[in-house]
């Protein structure tokens, strides 16, 4: 325990170690965070991070966008991608920290406009058609993560990116390893990673395109292109983000729907409030965990953080404060001011929270207007989990 932590200051819950964050079978990761409200907003926990660091946890609303928005005393560099491989460089944008950040937010932005998203729509609705009818072709169960969750999420960003997706698994296999498993799975997976990346990079300086990958090789950034480094570290980022959170809320969603028919139900008698649901579980649950590094002392909430000190903000703690959300434990598709903090906060909101809302709109209008009510399947159990992204697997859901 570092010195400069007082013993009032000190909690014990863990986002990777703590019972209710380990694999369990029919868990609810979402509302053991949510206890923490019972405690102070802000407090250190030993051995919190993926790599055994210790933290200081964030868990009001409040707290969170303080830390969020405030890109120079809270950094996001930790060098979460390059130190797997033994190198140091940022993921960009997200590891860069004012003024610099601005910059290429400023570039990639216009990738996310409201004009790009709907062209994909027309690719997003088919793909969500296609693996539907393909599950009801072929019985009345399936394991909906590797048969629907994950197929459509990657496919329509490696559509995106300008990839085929006839190595979509593999992807989704190097995503798993890099986020869900130990030191030597990161590593390799890294470097699998970067290869394939390379080699897109490469092949678009000779064979243009019409996709990110092109964009990338083009673009200039303050009248000069860019170079090979900031390209592959540009998409690096946009590789990881579209392999697993979309997948992941999808997964979540029909979980919770699964073993609550009524709310089934309550979205078949109303399918217009189809999209006020969906941001209503993406604030119930979310499933990143935004962390920083203090550039400074600084005092929040009465604890004294100092340079040098993570700063860990779980967007499932922020997203269930009662200061925030009135009966913030109670799922309501109709909440109005839904502000939660499911795509982070501040300078580095999600670039792709546009684009994952409309995936995760079009995945469950056409699940609910191609499969009759669902459960889950009898015999089998969903294991959920908590730490750096939370999630569920196994999740084999029956429509008989």
């Amino acid at each position: 325990m570092p010195a400069h932590v007082p013993p009032e200051c000190v909690g014990s819950f863990n986002l990777y170690k703590s019972p209710e964050m380990r694999p369990t079978p029919f868990g609810d990761p979402f509302a053991a965070v949510g206890k923490l409200h019972e405690g102070p907003s802000v407090f250190y926990s030993p051995e919190t991070t993926r790599d055994g660091q210790g933290a200081w946890i964030v868990t009001s609303a409040e707290d969170q966008r303080t830390v969020l928005q405030d890109g120079t005393t809270f950094s996001s560099y930790r060098r979460i991608f390059s130190s797997a491989i033994g190198e140091d460089w940022p993921v960009i944008p997200l590891e860069l920290d004012p003024p610099e950040h601005g910059k290429y937010r400023s570039m990639l932005n216009p990738l996310m406009s409201p004009k790009r998203i709907a062209a994909l729509e027309p690719f997003v609705t088919a793909k969500a058609v296609e693996l539907i009818e393909g599950l009801k072709a072929r019985g009345t169960s399936a394991e909906i993560m590797t048969e629907f969750a994950f197929p459509l999420a990657v496919s329509v960003f490696l559509a995106f990116l300008g990839i085929p997706d006839d190595r979509l698994m593999e992807f989704v296999g190097w995503a798993n390893e890099l986020l869900h498993m130990g030191p030597a799975e990161r590593t390799a997976a890294a470097h699998k990673i970067l290869g394939f990346l390379d080699g897109m990079i490469a092949k678009r300086k000779t064979e243009p395109g019409e996709d990110f990958m092109t964009f990338l090789v083009q673009a200039e950034l303050e009248g000069r292109p860019l170079n090979d480094q900031e390209i592959r570290s540009i998409a690096v980022l946009l590789f990881i983000g579209g392999l697993d959170t979309v997948a992941t809320a999808i997964g979540l969603d029909l979980y919770y729907l699964a073993r609550n028919p009524d709310r089934q139900q309550e979205l078949r008698d109303n399918p217009d409030i189809m999209p006020s649901a969906v941001e209503e579980m993406l604030r119930a649950f979310p499933s990143v965990t935004p962390i920083r590094t203090a550039t400074r002392d600084v005092e929040l909430s009465g604890c004294p953080i100092r340079k040098g000190d993570l700063v860990s903000c779980p967007s499932m703690a922020s997203s269930r404060d009662p200061a925030e959300f009135p009966d913030p434990e109670t799922v309501d598709f109709n909440r109005e001011d839904n502000r939660h903090t499911a795509f982070a906060y501040g300078p580095h909101r999600c670039l792709g929270s546009h684009l994952a809302r409309r995936e995760l709109i079009i995945a469950l209008q056409e699940w609910f207007a191609r499969i009759p009510p669902f459960r889950i399947k009898d015999g089998t159990a969903p294991i959920t989990y908590g730490g750096f992204v939370f999630g569920v697997e196994n999740l084999v859901l029956d429509w008989s």
